[in-house]
């Protein structure tokens, strides 16, 4: 079986392997059920003509399919998806509180930065605060199953965090620790984009220097519309997804987002 879907030759850039470019490409297809189970995925040879690859770097792809638990070789006939595919990725179930509280419970933190100081520039206008007003910064690092998985950078003003010390951190969430000196959070709201990895993010991610990451920058507002917190955070798309569940009645309202492009007209 061969996919209906034209592929155009990979390009070599820094930080994101030819095949493993490969591998995300036939993965979303096989999730997707271009391919399905049970059926065979293109040859080698069929598969380097359309990606425009070596040989090499086909069967590297395949391997990581392989080892995700996606395909299976049989000797002599070529690689099938497989019958018995892993459980579908989880789709969003969870409130924004609730899925911080799951994040929470799955992952280990491991506190990276901790630092008292003024604020300046962009993060005193977003928090609606003066210049050098005192700010507390955290920068945190999360791992599922030993795996990093996830970079997060805080700003928050020092009028809500009162005596929160680096050791509260290691043992309980941020959000936690704000809702227990009576802040309420009223709405988020958030930005998508893609970065390239820093060698200071790929070091701790565990990834090649300038490969794609998701960046997330969220600003947290109180019920009284104060904005609270401003947080960053940096993950690797083959390791994590944003997942949203937006009720009807938000159709019409920024709840959905928008998107908007920075190109000069």
């Amino acid at each position: 079986m061969t996919s209906d879907v034209m592929h155009s030759a990979l390009k070599r850039s820094p930080g994101t392997s030819l095949h493993r470019q490969m591998f995300t490409v036939l993965r979303d297809q096989i999730v997707r059920g271009q391919y399905r189970a049970g059926a065979m995925i293109p040859k080698e040879e069929e598969l380097c003509a359309m990606f425009g690859v070596s040989r090499i770097t086909v069967r590297r792809a395949l391997a990581d399919l392989e080892a995700e638990g996606l395909v299976e070789k049989r000797q002599g006939k070529g690689t099938f998806v497989r019958l018995e595919l892993p459980a579908m990725r989880p789709m969003a179930t969870l409130g924004y509180l609730e899925s911080l509280r799951q994040i929470s419970d799955e992952t280990q933190v491991e506190v990276l930065n901790f630092e008292r100081l003024l604020a300046a520039g962009d993060i005193a206008q977003l928090l609606g605060i003066e210049e050098a007003s005192p700010l507390l910064h955290v920068t945190r690092l999360r791992r599922k199953a030993a795996v990093p998985v996830m970079i997060t950078e805080t700003w928050v003003p020092e009028a809500y965090i009162g005596e929160i010390n680096q050791s509260d951190l290691e043992t309980e969430p941020l959000f936690e620790l704000l809702m227990k000196r009576g802040i309420r959070f009223g709405r988020v709201a958030q930005e998508f984009t893609a970065i390239a990895a820093s060698p200071a993010q790929a070091r701790l991610l565990q990834v090649p220097p300038g490969q794609p990451l998701i960046g997330i920058n969220r600003l947290i507002y109180d019920d009284q519309q104060h904005p609270v917190q401003y947080l960053v955070v940096v993950m690797s798309p083959e390791r994590s997804r944003v997942l949203m569940d937006i009720a009807v009645g938000a159709m019409n309202t920024p709840a959905t987002g928008s998107i908007v492009h920075d190109a000069a007209a």
